[in-house]
Order: C-alpha cells, then sequence, then structure tokens
C-alpha cells in the first residue's frame, strides 16, 4: 500500500505540470484565431458629423478689452508768418475755445510796391488747459507753425481689434456700450473710429478713411470713441467695449465650423444619401462668432456636414460611442 501510494502522488504531479505547461504553449504559440480582431477590419467606423440646417437669431456683437485716454492735446497753429507782437494767455490757463491767444504782426507790400502792416489774432480751437505755449513777444512765426498745445478736458476709450473682426463690423457702426471695470453704469460711447495703419505713416499714428489717429506705436487695427462729458473717468482705466453689428432674426443659421469663408460667401458640404457630400455655394450674412447667417444658397431642414473636411475642428464620431465637442455641448454615437 504505501509502495503504490509513493508512485500515485508523483505521477498525478507530472500529469498536472504537462497539462499546465500545454496550456501555456498553446496561449503562447496558438492563440485562438476566432477571437483576434482582423486587422484589416476596423473595429469603429468614423462617420463625420451632421447638422440639420434650421432658423433660429443671429445678434452680432463684437466684444473688446480697451482702456480709457485723455484726448490728445490739439495743436495752436500760427496764421501768419511775421512776429509775435502781443501774447494774451499763459501756460497753464484755462482757455475756452475762440479765446484770444497772440496777435502776430507782419510787414507786407500791395501790388504797387508800397510796404504796409498786417495783423492776425491767433485764438484757442478748442477748449482746455494751454498746457504748453513757448512763444513770447517777438516770436517769429510761420504759416502753419505750432505756437502751442491745448489739452481738451476729454476722454476717449479704446482697444485693439483682429483684423478678422472687421469683417463682423462692414456696416461701419458709430456708438458702443463702454462698461467701465469698478466705474459707473454702462454708457454708450459716440463717434466711434475703426483705425486701421496706414503703410508710410511715421510715429505709428493710424488713419484709414475714418480722420484722426492714435500715437505710440499701434500695430493694428483700433476702435475708439468718445465718453460723454457727463461721464466720469480718469485716464488708464480698463474697459470692455461691445460693438452691436446688428441682429438677425428667424433666419437660416449653421454653425461656422461648416462652412468654408466666413463673410459674403462660403461654401458648405451638402449630405447626399448615398454619395459623397456635395459642396454648395452659400452666400452669409452676420456671425456671433459661432454661429452665421446664411441668406441664400441653403434651407432650413437640409443636411449638411458640421465641420468643412479636413479642417483641424472637424474630426469625425466613432460609432464605438466615442464623442466629439461641438457647438452646445458634445455628440456622440452609440455603438
Amino acid at each position: 500500500m504505501n509502495v503504490a501510494r509513493r508512485w500515485v502522488f508523483p505521477i498525478i504531479w507530472m500529469v498536472l505540470v504537462a497539462v499546465v505547461a500545454a496550456a501555456l504553449v498553446k496561449l503562447a504559440f496558438f492563440p485562438d484565431v476566432s477571437s483576434a480582431s482582423d486587422p484589416a477590419q476596423p473595429s469603429a467606423q468614423l462617420t463625420d458629423p451632421e447638422w440639420v440646417v434650421e432658423r433660429g437669431t443671429v445678434r452680432n456683437d463684437v466684444t473688446l478689452d480697451g482702456t480709457v485716454a485723455a484726448d490728445p492735446a490739439v495743436p495752436v497753429l500760427a496764421t501768419l508768418a511775421g512776429e509775435v507782437w502781443e501774447v494774451m494767455a499763459t501756460q497753464g490757463q484755462w482757455v475756452d475755445a475762440g479765446a484770444e491767444l497772440v496777435e502776430i504782426r507782419a510787414e507786407a507790400l500791395r501790388t504797387d510796391g508800397t510796404p504796409y502792416t498786417t495783423w492776425k489774432t491767433v485764438t484757442a480751437p478748442v477748449s482746455g488747459v494751454l498746457s504748453s505755449f513757448p512763444t513770447f513777444e517777438g516770436t517769429i512765426t510761420t504759416v502753419g507753425g505750432t505756437i502751442g498745445q491745448i489739452a481738451p478736458p476729454t476722454f476717449n476709450v479704446s482697444g485693439s481689434i483682429p483684423a478678422a473682426e472687421l469683417y463682423r463690423l462692414i456696416e461701419k457702426p458709430t456708438e458702443a456700450t463702454v462698461t467701465i471695470n469698478g466705474g459707473p453704469a454702462p454708457f454708450t460711447c459716440t463717434g466711434l473710429q475703426i483705425l486701421t495703419p496706414v503703410a508710410g505713416e511715421s510715429g505709428g499714428s493710424t488713419g484709414g478713411g475714418t480722420g484722426g489717429g492714435t500715437g505710440g506705436g499701434v500695430t493694428g487695427p483700433t476702435v475708439r470713441c468718445s465718453v460723454p462729458g457727463d461721464v466720469t473717468v480718469f485716464a488708464g482705466l480698463s474697459a470692455q467695449l461691445v460693438i452691436a453689428g446688428g441682429i438677425a432674426e428667424d433666419v437660416v443659421v449653421v454653425p461656422t465650423t461648416a462652412v468654408l469663408g466666413r463673410s459674403g460667401t462660403g461654401v458648405v458640404y451638402v449630405v447626399v444619401p448615398g454619395g459623397a457630400p456635395e459642396e454648395r455655394p452659400v452666400t452669409l450674412g452676420i456671425n456671433d462668432g459661432s454661429m452665421v447667417e446664411v441668406t441664400g444658397g441653403l434651407e432650413a431642414g437640409e443636411t449638411i456636414l458640421q465641420f468643412v473636411p479636413g479642417a483641424p475642428a472637424g474630426g469625425g464620431i466613432a460609432s464605438d460611442g466615442v464623442c466629439v465637442t461641438v457647438p452646445g455641448g458634445k455628440d456622440c454615437v452609440a455603438p
């Protein structure tokens, strides 16, 4: 009995070790082909997200960060080439628009060659403080020469605007709503100008068909408007400008991601059942940065691709339940 037990247990252990070894060899070198996925057959198919065209409202408000600044000083220009005969103001003095500042005397010749004396009185072009006035009796002047500077008591709010945003301001608005951080209630800032750099200008001033300019190395488009005189502000305060570029109600709207082009005209990709998406030109209206008005070429109820093919924002939606971020949240397809 002892001899039999001595041989039975080693034999059982040998059989168990052989079975385990065989199983390991099977897993390592002979995997179950039926459970392995075919690398030539993807486990999930990518589909381009689609958008059903609808009607809605687009409000075109452009919001910018800005700064309050004192309006630039206005130069006092001589109107006669001659000699300052009398000075009627001093530097640092408040002057009203039209106030007499200096009188200039000049000698001239009549057409018959006889001499005569002519006089010109230079007046203040605006009200403000005579901030610079290096003029005294005997100063020699030239026509158009600067004889002083007047700092007006007025302020403006200005802010840089990305060049691409100018497409949203084609209608050239004339005012903006301004909120001063820590200041008074929001107010309307009038006389809005869009100032763009002009090639070849010196001193960093800007123009662009709107008149006026800004100083100090401006390198891109700037928006500027005037603060009403009854609003108390101080130079250097930060502000926010909201420029209303229009509103379109009950119009055909689509995501901006679905349109190749942002202003005037564009292209969308209409879904064709059983076929490749069809390019279709459309005309565009205003946009709010995420939705754009379509004024022609597309009707509500049609289906388009939500992202322009090949655009960075476009990646597809996987049919195994992967989600992508789209306007309004995430869009998913169940596996």
